[in-house]
C-alpha cells in the first residue's frame, strides 16, 4: 500500500505510465528541472518525481549526472529482460537522502518489530521489478535519519553493485574515556554524535530522534580490539561540558575505564538498513556499508541471494568505530542459495550473520484438516510466513523433533499474529501436545567463504536450516561469544531448525568466545539427536581457553584434521564436550601450546 499522502509523488502501480523501452532519462539534483523532457541530458530532470511515474521497460536507462541532495526517493517499477534489463547509474559524489518527503510504509521485519504501525522511510525502494541493475561504484549515500537504504520487494533479478552507505548522524552514539577519578570521568565525545546537556542532564541527539542515556552500551578495547556488551546505570548521573570534552559526576562509577571507547544506542528495533522481502535471483556486490540502523540486511522469504564484496566497517576518516545498529546479515526463512562471499563483517551491535526460519506455535485443531497457528515473539510476527502449496513439519517443541508433516492448501490471515491453516491430510493425533510448525519449503542452502568476521559483541554466525550448509575459508577474529552457534529452539526466539548437513571447514578461529563452535539445539527433553551430519574438519583454532567445540542431541558428528593453540597442555577429550551425541569422531587432531 502507498503512503496516501505522497500519491502525487509516489503514484500506485496501476496509475504509472509504460516507458516505450530503450530510453535514455536523466537526473541532475544540481542543473535539472522537473518540467524538462528528461529524456535530453542537455534537459535533466531536477528530482525523482518523474521518475516515479514510469514503470520502465526492456532496456531503459535510468542517468543520474551529478551529486546532490534528495527529499524524495527512488520508487522504481520495472519489467527489463535477461537480453535488454533496465539499468541505473549514479554519477560519482556524495548524495543526501532526507526522509521528509520519502516514500513510507509499513513493514513487518522478522527480529525487529517494535514499531509494528510505523512508517518506514525508504531511500530507494525496488518494488514489483524484474532485471535491474543499479552501478554505483564511486557513490556514497547518506541518510539524514532513520531510513532503510535499500529496499526490494517482490522482485526477481535485481543487481545492486559498487555502492556506499552512511549516516550523517550515527543512530549508535560514541565516546572515548580520557580520564577517571573517584566519582566523575571525562568524556570525549566523537564529533558526529551530537548532544544537548540541559538541567545537568545529556540527551543523544540525531536527525529525527533524541534519546537520554540508557543501560545499553558496548565497550571497544582499542588496544585489542575486542568488543563487549555491558549495562551501566545512568539516571543518577550528572554531566557538564568542561574544556571540549563533557565531565559525567557520579557517586559510583557505573563501569567507566579510561582509554575505552563506549557505544550507546536506544534499543528500540524500529528499521533495517536494507530489507528484501519475497524477491528472488538478488545480487548484492562491491558494497561498502560504513553505517545503517536496525536489523541489518534483513532477506526475508526471498530465494537465492549472493552477497559477494560487501564491506561492514566504518569510514576511516570518521574516526566511527560501530557501522552497524545490530545484526549485519539476517535471513529469515529464505530458500535456494545464500551465497555469502569475499566479505568483510565487522563493528556491529550484534550477530554478523543470522540464518534461520521461524516456529509458530499450535493454538486449535478446529477441523482435521485445519490448525490455528501463532508467532509467539513479540519482534517476530505480521508478515505471510506461509503460501499454499507450502511443506510444513510438525514439531514438539520440547524435543524439536518432528512428528508428521503435510502441505498448506490455503491460508487465512486472522489477524498480525494468528493464522489458520487448511491442509492436505488430516492431523496428527497428538497436534496439541507442545506442537509448533516449520516452513520447510523456505530453508536454504548456505555457503559462506573467503569472509572475514571480527568486531562483534556476540556470536559470528548462527545457522540452523536443514539444507546443505558449508562454512569455508573464512577468518573469526575476537568474536566475543561463539564463532559459530547451531541452535534451533521453540520457546524462546523461536527460530527454526533441524541442521542435517553442515560442514566448517578450513577457517580460523582467533581467540573468539568458547566453546569457539557451540551446537546447542534447545530441547527441554531428549528423545533422539536432533541435529545431525556435522564436520568440523581441517580449521585452525587459536583459543583463550581450553574449549574449541560443545555439542549436544547431534548424531553422525566430526571433529577431525583440526589444529588447536591453547595456553595449557590438553588433550582433545579435554577441549571437547559432548552430550547426548552418537556417532562422534575425533581424530587426527593437533594440539599446540601457545607461546
Amino acid at each position: 500500500m502507498l503512503y496516501a499522502q505522497k500519491v502525487t509523488l509516489y503514484p500506485s502501480f496501476d496509475s504509472r505510465i509504460h516507458s516505450p523501452g530503450k530510453t535514455i532519462y536523466y537526473i541532475d539534483p544540481q542543473k535539472g528541472n522537473d518540467q524538462n523532457s528528461g529524456t535530453i541530458i542537455k534537459n535533466p530532470w531536477k528530482t525523482f518525481k518523474r521518475a516515479n511515474q514510469l514503470i520502465f521497460s526492456a532496456g531503459d536507462k535510468l542517468m543520474i549526472l551529478a551529486p546532490g541532495k534528495f527529499h524524495q526517493s527512488l520508487v522504481m517499477m520495472a519489467g527489463g529482460n535477461k537480453a535488454s534489463p533496465v539499468t541505473i547509474s549514479f554519477a560519482p559524489g556524495r548524495y543526501d537522502f532526507y526522509p521528509d518527503s520519502s516514500f513510507k510504509t509499513r513493514f513487518n521485519i522478522s527480529n525487529t518489530n517494535d514499531t509494528p504501525l510505523a512508517l518506514k522511510a525508504i531511500a530507494l525502494y525496488f518494488v514489483n521489478s524484474k532485471y535491474v541493475r543499479l552501478n554505483a561504484p564511486g557513490v556514497k549515500i547518506v541518510l539524514r535519519g532513520k531510513m532503510i537504504e535499500t529496499c526490494i520487494d517482490k522482485c526477481e533479478n535485481i543487481n545492486v553493485h559498487g555502492i556506499s552507505f552512511d549516516y550523517a548522524r550515527p543512530t549508535v552514539s560514541e565516546l572515548k574515556v580520557i580520564n577517571v577519578a573517584d566519582h566523575y570521568a571525562d568524556l570525549k565525545i566523537h564529533g558526529d554524535s551530537k548532544y544537548s546537556i540541559k538541567d545537568s542532564l545529556l540527551t543523544w541527539e540525531g536527525e529525527g530522534w533524541r534519546y537520554p542515556p540508557g543501560w545499553y552500551w558496548q565497550v571497544l578495547d582499542p588496544k585489542t580490539g575486542d568488543l563487549s556488551r555491558v549495562d551501566m546505570n545512568l539516571n543518577k548521573a550528572r554531566f557538564a561540558n568542561i574544556g571540549g570534552m563533557v565531565r559525567v559526576f557520579f557517586a559510583q562509577n557505573p563501569g567507566f575505564k579510561t582509554g575505552i571507547i563506549y557505544q550507546t544506542r536506544d534499543v528500540t528495533r524500529d528499521c533495517a538498513g536494507i530489507f528484501m522481502q519475497r524477491s528472488k535471483n538478488i545480487s548484492l556486490k562491491n558494497i561498502h556499508i560504513c553505517f545503517m540502523h536496525g536489523m541489518g540486511v534483513v532477506s526475508q522469504f526471498c530465494e537465492n541471494i549472493t552477497i559477494d564484496s560487501l564491506s561492514v566497517k566504518p569510514d576511516k576518516k570518521s574516526g566511527r568505530t560501530c557501522s552497524a545498529w545490530a545484526d549485519i546479515l539476517h535471513f529469515s526463512g529464505c530458500r535456494g542459495m545464500i551465497a555469502i562471499n569475499n566479505c568483510f563483517l565487522s563493528a556491529a551491535n550484534d550477530d554478523a550473520i543470522n540464518v534461520h526460519g521461524t516456529y509458530l506455535k499450535i493454538l486449535e485443531n478446529p477441523s482435521p484438516n485445519q490448525i490455528k497457528v501463532r508467532f509467539m515473539h513479540n519482534q517476530t510476527y505480521g508478515f505471510d510466513a506461509f503460501k499454499a502449496g507450502d511443506s510444513i513439519d510438525f514439531i514438539h517443541s520440547a524435543s524439536l523433533l518432528p512428528f508428521g508433516n503435510d502441505v498448506i492448501t490455503a491460508t487465512e490471515r486472522l489477524n498480525d499474529k494468528e493464522i489458520l491453516l487448511m491442509l492436505q491430510k488430516p492431523v496428527p493425533a497428538d497436534i496439541m501436545n507442545d506442537g509448533v510448525v516449520e516452513n520447510i519449503s523456505w530453508t536454504p542452502k548456505v555457503w559462506i567463504h573467503n569472509t572475514v568476521i571480527t568486531k562483534i559483541p556476540t556470536r559470528g554466525i548462527l545457522i540452523t536450516t536443514r539444507r546443505k550448509v558449508i562454512i569455508e575459508n573464512c577468518t573469526f577474529r575476537r568474536v566475543h561469544s561463539n564463532g559459530i552457534l547451531v541452535e534451533d529452539d521453540a520457546e524462546s526466539w523461536y527460530e527454526s531448525g533441524i541442521v542435517k548437513d553442515l560442514t566448517i571447514r578450513k577457517n580460523n578461529f582467533v581467540e573468539c568466545g568458547e566453546p569457539v563452535v557451540s551446537i546447542h539445539p534447545e530441547n527441554k527433553v531428549y528423545k533422539g539427536a536432533v541435529h545431525q551430519n556435522i564436520s568440523i574438519i581441517g580449521n585452525r583454532f587459536i583459543l583463550k581457553d581450553t574449549s574449541a567445540m560443545s555439542a549436544q542431541s547431534v548424531s553422525n558428528i566430526s571433529f577431525s584434521d583440526n589444529e588447536v593453540k591453547t595456553h595449557v597442555p590438553v588433550k582433545i577429550n579435554g577441549l571437547i564436550e559432548l552430550k547426548d551425541c552418537q556417532n562422534v569422531k575425533l581424530s587426527d587432531n593437533k594440539i599446540l601450546i601457545k607461546r
